[in-house]
């Protein structure tokens, strides 16, 4: 069975659409390497074209 791990031990990002932090959640353990935003909410509202 695996260690349990206290959130603070947890690897965090910076959103890129929103720029705040965001910790690791065990949905994304398979893309955790591809994920750049913290919700469904910034991943609409980012419109790479604007830039």
């Amino acid at each position: 069975m695996a260690r349990m791990r206290k959130k603070s031990e947890l690897p965090e990002k910076i959103c890129v659409q929103c720029a705040r932090p965001f910790k690791w959640r065990r949905k994304w353990a398979r893309d955790w390497h591809h994920v750049k935003f913290c919700s469904q909410a910034c991943r609409r509202a980012h419109n790479p074209s604007a830039k």
